[in-house]
């Protein structure tokens, strides 16, 4: 057993001496580190970290003190921070509570990621001729994300409400730490390899710089270069970037967002579609409205009058112009008949039985066959032939 044993403390008292003897000591500090984690709250403040190669630690600055800095805080900033420290006793944290803040400089990480980003521009990555379209209605949509992450759930709500038909095929990888960047890029790899979609989307949720590095790793940037398929980079929120944005085929500034982007099309396209349907419906009913409106003073007794009131007029004429014709056709066969009958009484009074009929006779010379005309024609002795209108006489000229 230890002779006299200290006193018993409990764990706020404890907290209570640490954060007296802390602030005692360290009531004014200047600290100089690589801005990171930057969160401004809703209620003016900002809250952020820094760090060095070895360590890291919280800060705050509260609204009124921001008022006074003439740059905007982010992330990889090199800061010089003059303030003292403090303990929050629920958490058991230190943290430095800024009073100033001024730039010491360009931060480690955005200096390589300036470097980085110049040497793939160089070698054309980023060029705009490398983009291609997003197809227009993507049957599968891959994702090469974290399969638990918050990111994943939001593009699988999106694309369930907006694209109900589309595939979904989840490509896992870890989207930090150091392993990371060799999955991500290997998904891609394979997704292309295997048509394993016709798009893919690319990204995580927001994160700290650090926790972005590997969307900026060299393999990943490259391997989404290459990528035969469409690829939408959607890294982090808006106001954060990694180097495969500028090397994908299109930048979300959310994941939520580049769902949103695959199922533009299909999405307006629908809207169309029902805007069409519902205005040939408003349409055509219209038009049977003003049918049934027009068509309502006409019943079928009054349809049959109208008819015949349009139709009798014409029946009549009718009527008329085939009694006329009738007439004119009836006059014309009396006129022909009389003008017929009189040419064949001019021709029977012309025919020559006609003539026999009434007693005369037609004299020939039987010898040489010619007719008499005169007695002159005829010789004593001649044989002659006489024909009345039936049978024939010869007789002998004296």
């Amino acid at each position: 057993m230890i002779p006299n044993p200290p006193p018993k403390l409990s764990v706020s008292e404890l907290t209570e001496l640490i954060r007296c003897r802390l602030e005692e000591h360290f009531s004014t500090v200047t600290v100089e580190g690589e801005l990171s984690n930057c969160r401004p709250a809703s209620s003016g403040h900002l809250y952020f970290s820094l760090k060095d190669a070895g360590a890291k630690i919280d800060a705050v600055m509260f609204k009124n003190r921001l008022r006074s800095l003439n740059f905007e805080p982010k992330d990889g900033m090199l800061l010089r921070v003059r303030g003292s420290l403090s303990v929050y006793a629920p958490r058991g944290s230190y943290s430095i509570v800024c009073e100033e803040m001024e730039l010491a400089g360009s931060g480690d990480i955005l200096a390589m990621l300036e470097e980085r980003k110049r040497r793939l521009a160089a070698e054309g990555l980023f060029d705009e001729s490398l983009k291609k379209p997003l197809p227009r209605f993507p049957g599968t949509v891959g994702v090469v994300s974290s399969p638990t992450g918050a990111a994943v759930q939001d593009i699988l709500n999106i694309l369930g409400r907006r694209a109900a038909g589309v595939n979904v095929i989840i490509l896992p990888a870890p989207v930090q730490g150091s392993t990371a960047a060799g999955i991500i890029a290997r998904r891609i790899e394979q997704a292309n390899r295997w048509q394993l979609a016709d798009v893919i989307i690319v990204g995580r949720g927001g994160g700290s710089l650090e926790d972005l590095l590997p969307f900026s790793e060299e393999i990943v940037v490259r391997a989404v270069a290459n990528s035969e398929i469409p690829v939408v980079s959607a890294v982090g929120h808006e106001i954060d970037w990694a180097l495969c944005d500028f090397a994908a085929d299109l930048r979300a500034p959310t994941p939520s967002a580049a769902a949103e982007l695959v199922s533009e099309e299909r999405a307006a396209t629908l809207d169309i579609i029902h805007h069409l349907i519902e205005s040939s419906v408003t349409v055509m009913h219209s038009r049977i409205e003003r049918a049934r409106f027009l068509l309502r003073p006409f019943s079928m007794q009054d349809l049959e009058y109208r008819f015949r009131a349009i139709l009798q007029p014409r029946l009549i004429r009718f009527d008329d112009a085939k009694e006329a014709l009738t007439t004119n056709l009836s006059a014309l066969t009396a006129n022909l008949r009389k003008r017929l009958e009189l040419a064949n009484a001019i021709i029977g009074a012309s025919s020559p039985y006609a003539v026999m009929e009434r007693g005369f006779s037609m004299v020939m010379n039987k010898n040489t066959g010619k007719i008499i005309h005169s007695s002159d024609d005829a010789a004593p002795g001649d044989r002659l032939e006489i024909r009345p209108l039936r049978g024939v006489i010869t007789a002998i000229t004296e």
